[in-house]
């Protein structure tokens, strides 16, 4: 199974209103370097310009064994490959709404083809953080009474 880059961070900072799976175009050696599972997307996020969706800030390391001439710079804007009916509605609901458009996980696809998941989200509060934290925590527990009850 091909690996699977996450962003642990995105559900205790966002609350993920809809989520969206887009293409990526890659380079060959970046896809290598996705199949290795060396990347970063703990800062990314999508933005639109011009009628299309780019990827940026998202952290791909050079492949040792590719040529050099085949590098740009790891953290390049990357293109997104989404319809455009839905670019427009993630641009309609950036700019009116003031969401933001987050990289949640990069994965291969049953084919071998890179997609990337984006999730629309509004930023958290710190209350919301430590309200959903007492939540998940309760639920753990609540689960271990059940668990030792029977």
């Amino acid at each position: 199974m091909a690996p699977l880059i996450l962003n642990r961070r995105a559900k205790r900072e966002y609350e993920i209103i809809e989520t969206f799976e887009a293409g990526i175009i890659l380079t060959g050696p970046e896809v290598k370097s996705l199949r290795l599972g060396k990347a970063n997307i703990g800062d990314a996020y999508a933005d639109p310009k011009d009628g299309e969706m780019w990827l940026v800030n998202c952290h791909i390391s050079e492949y040792n064994n590719a040529q050099k001439e085949f590098h740009d710079s790891p953290t390049r804007p990357r293109k997104l490959l989404l319809h455009k009916k839905e670019i427009r509605k993630l641009q309609g609901s950036v700019q009116k709404q003031g969401l933001t458009i987050i990289v949640l996980k990069i994965y291969f696809n049953i084919k071998g083809i890179a997609k990337i998941s984006l999730g629309l989200g509004k930023g958290k509060k710190d209350r919301d953080k430590r309200a959903d934290e007492k939540r998940r925590d309760w639920q753990r527990q609540k689960q271990r009474l059940l668990r030792v009850k029977n």
